[in-house]
């Protein structure tokens, strides 16, 4: 009976000492870890807001002087090349006083001829009576007459001379005012807009009165994207930097681009949204890729860029820079390693970390100090090489 007794209390104690063991015994927690890996890191800076695609060239063509609309040469959608005609106003009277400045200085070509003719003969005559006066054959009087006349003849050749220059400053003038009844495209390019009728009167602007343009011309065959940049951004922008340029209307295309300019000047038009405007332009625009004027854009700039680091996920830094390594024995050791370049994924670990140490994913708020143990867990897929 006793024997039992002491059986009985011999399998108690050693159920308690099993409940006190499993009760205190170490909890092992699994967390997530990453080694060090070696690949690209892309240091980039984003548009805070959508930009646009702008053309390289585009004008907003008028006419200095009113008329009746001639003839229009083109229509919206119309490809022009440099220096074609796009519209022609009713130019009767510019061509008749173009006709009549020629014709007129036709004539004082004729006049001037005549008077050099004259000059000529009676530079002779006087040099004839200054010969007979030198031999006392002739009064003085004629002589110095005929003197006079010649010199007087010849600047009446020379005023002939300089009233061809006058002729031809009013030809000039007078074609002039005809070429303004005329718009001549600038350059090469596509109409957009043609904001005028056959036949209907058209007024020139009046100075500080903004109207629409008689014509839109934009050429597309040169392309760029403006956009704002955080202010806090600027200083790392360069020009000839590459960019790499998204639209909203083709989500799957990337294009590559070069930073061509940075605004010199910092933007405040909204409260707590200072920008600095940037153009970037495309370098391998497809030939057969058509893109609209204003489409929205957004440009991405590559600041610094580097192949074969060593890097960690951006997720494994806590606040103070430090990150959490674990031990071999399953305790945890903080470490503040030196850190290189980075972007939104990825720290570039300069010093301070080897390819075989297991740093906490997400360290969250665990603390080194506590004496928890714990263990790696399988890690999630590494973000993408950006």
């Amino acid at each position: 009976m006793r024997s039992r007794l002491l059986l009985s209390l011999f399998l108690l104690l050693a159920l308690l000492a099993l409940l006190l063991w499993w009760w205190w015994r170490p909890v092992v927690t699994p967390l997530e870890v990453v080694s060090p890996s070696l690949g690209p890191l892309r240091v980039t800076v984003v548009n805070t807001r959508a930009g646009t695609i702008k053309s390289c060239q585009r004008a907003g063509l008028s006419l200095p002087q009113g008329g009746i609309v001639q003839r229009i040469e083109v229509a919206a959608g119309d490809r022009v090349r440099a220096g074609q005609p796009l519209l022609t106003l009713r130019n009767d009277d510019l061509q008749a006083e173009v006709q009549r400045a020629e014709a007129s200085a036709r004539l004082n070509q004729t006049l001037r001829a005549q008077r050099c003719v004259e000059a000529s003969y009676q530079q002779r005559e006087a040099d004839r009576l200054a010969s007979l006066q030198a031999r006392n054959l002739t009064s003085k009087t004629l002589s110095e007459r005929a003197a006079t006349d010649a010199a007087s003849s010849r600047y009446a050749c020379e005023a002939a001379a300089a009233q061809t220059q006058v002729d031809n400053a009013i030809i000039a003038a007078a074609r002039a005012r005809l070429a303004h009844s005329q718009l001549i495209a600038p350059f090469s390019g596509v109409v957009a807009e043609v904001n005028s009728k056959l036949g209907e009167y058209m007024t020139p602007s009046p100075p500080g009165v903004a109207m629409p343009p008689v014509i839109d011309l934009i050429d597309d065959r040169c392309l760029y994207v403006s956009a704002p940049i955080d202010e806090v951004d600027a200083a790392r922008l360069r020009l000839g930097q590459p960019v790499i340029l998204m639209l909203d209307a083709l989500p799957a295309e990337r294009f590559s681009g070069r930073l061509r300019r940075i605004a010199p000047y910092v933007r405040d038009a909204e409260k707590q949204a200072r920008t600095v405007e940037v153009e970037a332009e495309f370098t391998d625009l497809p030939a057969q890729q058509s893109l609209l004027i204003g489409y929205s854009a957004d440009v991405e700039i590559e600041i610094a860029h580097a192949e074969q680091v060593l890097r960690l996920p951006a997720e494994v830094r806590r606040d103070d820079g430090s990150v959490l390594v674990l031990q071999a024995d399953g305790r945890l050791q903080e470490r503040h390693p030196r850190w290189g370049l980075e972007n939104w994924n990825w720290l570039q670990v300069a010093a301070g970390l080897a390819s075989d140490d297991q740093v906490v994913r997400q360290p969250g708020t665990l603390d080194p100090a506590h004496s928890a143990r714990y263990q790696a867990a399988e890690a999630p897929a590494e973000p993408a090489d950006d």
